[in-house]
């Protein structure tokens, strides 16, 4: 028997989505609100064909990204100076604090896992509208 009280596995199937601010929608996953997850929020995007994010950081959260289908490009940096494509297969770490903007430049959807280290997804995504003209595609 666990020592720990009020602790329990959760099953979830996800049956909505929200509206990020980073301009995608998720699927709802893993998060403090759905499970009471206090350490980590897990969800599933799909970038449509042309599909293209805010510049945005995660002030106080690390992001794990598994591609499970399509490509994305992101752009990264202070500047958004460094370029990574990402394949079905690839996994993608963001450290936190670290600008980024993500797109679908191909004619496929793109579909990722995304984990991140703060339970409560959202709070601590910062946009930064300055950045967005440093990416012409």
């Amino acid at each position: 028997m666990s020592s720990i009280p009020d602790l329990d596995c959760k099953l979830i199937r996800p049956s909505g989505g929200y509206a990020g601010k980073q301009g995608f929608s998720y699927l709802e996953g893993i998060s403090a609100q759905s499970s009471g997850a206090t350490g980590i929020a897990m969800m599933l995007v799909t970038i449509p064909p042309g599909g293209r994010a805010k510049a945005h950081m995660h002030a106080a959260h690390e992001t794990a990204i598994y591609i499970m289908a399509g490509e994305a490009v992101t752009y990264y940096g202070d500047r958004l100076q460094h370029r990574v494509v990402t394949r079905a297969g690839d996994m993608f770490y963001i450290p936190a604090g670290m600008p980024h903007l993500p797109i679908n430049l191909g004619t496929e959807p793109c579909t990722a896992v995304i984990a991140r280290t703060d339970p409560n997804e959202q709070e601590s995504v910062v946009l930064l509208p300055e950045l967005e003209s440093l990416v012409s595609e």
